[in-house]
């Protein structure tokens, strides 16, 4: 009689809570409120000493008796989940909803830590790990894997080594698949080498604010969040990153790494540059290339559904109302057609 990995499942996630970390609090109620928990995942130490991953999570109400699956947010570079917005329509679409902020990001920042520091993509594994954990003591339902841009690499670059079978489908918002650096992108293979001899080298990325002014509500945008953890705009990060990222990025088109589930890969209709904001920065991309997002979306896996959203910001669920109402409605009408059930 030949047994299924996922009649395992359940002592692989009990021996990866002993291996990734263990819940240093219980639930609290989380700064976002509105129905929000967190609590804190100890993952021991690296380089740069203690580190923890933090989980928050929006859970349908007690009277639903079986939700429909549950969704797992991870944010990108320079970010961390301030969008109460995405919870609560996951739970009006009948799914319950958890996020993580990585270990140097948002809650997870402890003090004099260098924001944002990785040597490694591999790093954050751990911190996904712990999540879907945390999922799986309290469902069995189909899970969704979702990343925005840098967070979106991390997940396709995640699914590509893990295969994860507790995941079911994977949501790519704006996923940094390349770099969009023009000419600078000639040093990038330079400075990653560099960074796997003196990965602390710090490296420059602007002083744009353009991105940001688009958003705060201060300023050009509707958002509200704490800047001290999104930066208006970006530090500097280092070689060691570089070279995190270009490695990762160069895994997934090496033709190997192969995602064989459900992708659904969502990218505005334009790019836009500029150091200064102007109004194209309220409806299009001003941190990618679209066209290397779906360039290289393509190549991450033989099930690939694009949705090209025509105004859409570099996070399309931080876009126009109107946008988000549509962009809702698509995403959840493509997790209905997936043939996805536990």
């Amino acid at each position: 009689m030949k047994l299924k990995l996922r009649a395992f499942l359940p002592l692989l996630l009990l021996l990866l809570t002993a291996i990734t970390g263990h819940a240093t609090d219980n639930w609290k109620p989380d700064i976002l409120r509105q129905g929000y928990e967190m609590r804190t995942v100890d993952q021991g130490r690296d380089y740069s000493g203690p580190v923890v991953s933090t989980i928050i999570r929006r859970l349908l109400p007690d009277t639903v008796t079986r939700p429909l699956g549950t969704i797992l947010y991870i944010h990108g570079f320079n970010d961390y989940f301030f969008n109460p917005e995405l919870g609560q329509q996951a739970n009006r679409h009948g799914y319950d909803f958890y996020a993580v902020d990585l270990r140097k990001y948002g809650r997870s920042i402890r003090p004099r830590q260098e924001l944002f520091q990785c040597r490694s993509l591999t790093e954050y594994f751990p911190d996904i790990d712990s999540a879907l954990v945390e999922i799986s003591h309290a469902h069995n339902g189909p899970t969704i894997l979702m990343g925005h841009s840098t967070g979106g690499l991390i997940t396709a670059f995640y699914m590509a080594r893990t295969h994860n079978p507790q995941v079911d489908a994977l949501i790519l918002n704006s996923p940094f698949l390349d770099w969009n650096l023009g000419w600078k992108e000639h040093l990038v293979p330079i400075i990653s080498w560099w960074g796997t001899l003196f990965p602390d080298t710090p490296v420059s990325q602007g002083n744009s604010t353009a991105y940001s002014e688009s958003l705060l509500k201060d300023e050009h945008g509707e958002w509200q969040f704490r800047t001290d953890w999104k930066l208006p705009a970006s530090s500097d990060v280092t070689a060691g990153w570089v070279h995190a990222i270009d490695s990762a990025q160069k895994a997934l088109r090496n033709g190997k790494a192969r995602i064989n589930i459900p992708i659904l890969l969502m990218y505005s209709a334009e790019s836009v540059s500029g150091h200064d904001w102007t109004t194209a920065h309220n409806r299009a991309d001003a941190v990618l290339d679209v066209n290397d997002i779906r360039r290289y979306g393509l190549m991450l896996g033989p099930d690939v559904t694009c949705i090209r959203v025509v105004g859409g910001l570099h996070d399309l669920y931080l876009s126009s109302p109107r946008l988000r109402t549509l962009l809702y409605a698509r995403t959840f009408a493509w997790l209905a057609s997936l043939p996805i059930k536990r």
